[in-house]
């Protein structure tokens, strides 16, 4: 097996030991820098020999499609292409597995992983085929050559999947002998695709924290020695290793978004690490009034204004300088085409309501984010998908870029903050863009990814 080190402060270790690999072992570097390495022993992809093998690869393909059908954005699809090239360079056969959407245990033909067929095709360069039922490919899969390439459908479409009851509420006195029969029935599904190859790889990270069939479970069904991470999981998992672990200061992380009460457990954990915390998006007026201010018809959590106040008293105790909007463009109306004015995020008018950061505000955004030296980024500052409120969401980007070219660490992560990058045509001018979304969030929270834990067999 493949060994990878990684060297991080000793204050992280036992936090961080713990939660990824049974195999860490601390190797004391002296105190001159109060850092451990970490030596992981786990299977690697560059020294793996998929020569005459089968592996099945769980990818992310849940890419965007219009109404006939088409894609509208192929990230994700990019993502995946150097470990699906890497197996079939090697002499290998390619199985690709993945879900689409939420069809919730029922066939949809608009979630049909068909519909992409063409353009996974055109992105390898092999006429890729398909398999019309993911639990029933056991011959397409045992026909395979060296070379070619199978594409299973939605694995949704089993609720075995994500492996949870059909049909029947939690408060129903039947629930947990449901729960514990599909859990049975999710086994025997990763058991079924586990036997399609001789080994897995999992390079799915938007799924990695969602203990389901094909990213955790079927991981029981292969040895130490034929599971492993794919190019992509490693490189996020990489990537929030630099944001957590590997700190150059100042750190500058911005979270977006409409709601706090979905940012708190992220708040919190940056809360112990940041030097800047910019709080934008909708949050800002859950704040405003939190402190008082009145703000129209702006999104708001009524129900968490004490949270808010609570958060602002940590950032003060804690030396985090903490930067809230204090003025916003307002509209009359939620359209691209409302009427509009600058005001105070804290009084706004009656019958509007805030869509985007002001000019002021911008300006507090990009002093906290020029300096620094490591950037999160997670969330818009506005309604960026109306082009007239796109303005706060890109003086975040443009203030990034910048900071990236005089050489910070940026992250960008979520399904907004890509939308907002790419939008704007600027993401390959930051160091990295997760294409997890949850994911992201729960690794930078500090949980455990079923997904990356199940590969290190814990």
């Amino acid at each position: 097996m493949a060994q990878s080190i990684l060297t991080f402060c000793k204050s992280k270790y036992l936090d961080f030991a713990g939660r990824f690999s049974k195999f860490a072992i601390p190797k004391h570097q002296g105190n001159t820098n109060n850092q451990i390495t970490i030596l992981f022993i786990m299977q690697n992809i560059d020294n793996y020999k998929f020569a005459g093998k089968k592996a099945i690869v769980r990818v992310d393909f849940n890419v965007p499609l219009d109404e006939n059908g088409n894609i509208t954005d192929d990230t994700r699809i990019r993502g995946a292409l150097p470990t699906l090239k890497k197996i079939l360079a090697d002499g290998g056969a390619l199985i690709i597995m993945s879900h689409m959407g939420k069809p919730k245990g029922k066939v949809n033909p608009k979630m049909s992983l068909k519909q992409i067929v063409p353009a996974v095709s055109a992105a390898l360069g092999v006429d890729v085929q398909f398999a019309d039922d993911c639990a029933k490919a056991a011959d397409q899969a045992a026909a395979l050559q060296p070379g070619q390439v199978l594409l299973l459908e939605n694995l949704r479409f089993y609720p075995e999947e994500e492996g949870k009851p059909v049909g029947i509420d939690k408060e129903d006195p039947n629930y947990d002998a449901a729960k514990k029969e599909m859990k049975e029935r999710q086994k025997e599904f990763a058991k079924t695709l586990a036997s399609y190859a001789d080994c897995y790889v999992n390079d799915a990270f938007g799924t990695a924290h969602r203990r389901h069939a094909s990213t955790a479970v079927i991981a029981d069904y292969f040895d130490a020695d034929n599971k492993m991470l794919g190019y992509l999981m490693e490189k996020e998992v990489n990537a929030v290793n630099n944001i957590l672990n590997n700190i150059k200061r100042p750190f500058t992380a911005i979270m977006g978004g409409s709601k706090v009460s979905t940012k708190i457990g992220i708040i919190e954990n940056l809360m112990e690490k940041v030097d800047n915390l910019i709080l934008c998006g909708g949050m800002t007026y859950t704040f405003a009034k939190a402190m008082g201010g009145k703000i129209g018809q702006s999104i708001c959590e009524d129900d968490k204004l004490d949270l808010a106040l609570d958060i602002i008293k940590k950032a003060k105790e804690k030396g985090v300088n903490l930067v809230l909007g204090s003025d916003c463009i307002a509209a009359d109306a939620f359209s691209n085409d409302a009427n509009t004015q600058v005001c105070p995020a804290n009084a706004i008018p009656d019958g509007w309501e805030g869509l985007d950061a002001g000019p002021e505000t911008r300006k507090a955004f990009a002093a906290a984010i020029l300096p620094a030296k490591t950037i999160l980024w997670n969330g818009p500052a506005g309604v960026f998908e109306f082009d007239n409120f796109t303005g706060g969401s890109r003086a975040i980007a443009d203030a990034i870029v910048e900071a990236t070219a005089n050489g910070a660490f940026s992250l960008v992560g979520g399904g907004d903050s890509v939308a907002c990058i790419n939008k704007f045509g600027l993401a390959d001018k930051v160091s990295y863009v997760s294409t997890g979304g949850g994911a992201l969030l729960e690794a930078i929270e500090g949980k455990v990814l079923p997904g990356v834990a199940a590969i290190e067999g814990k």
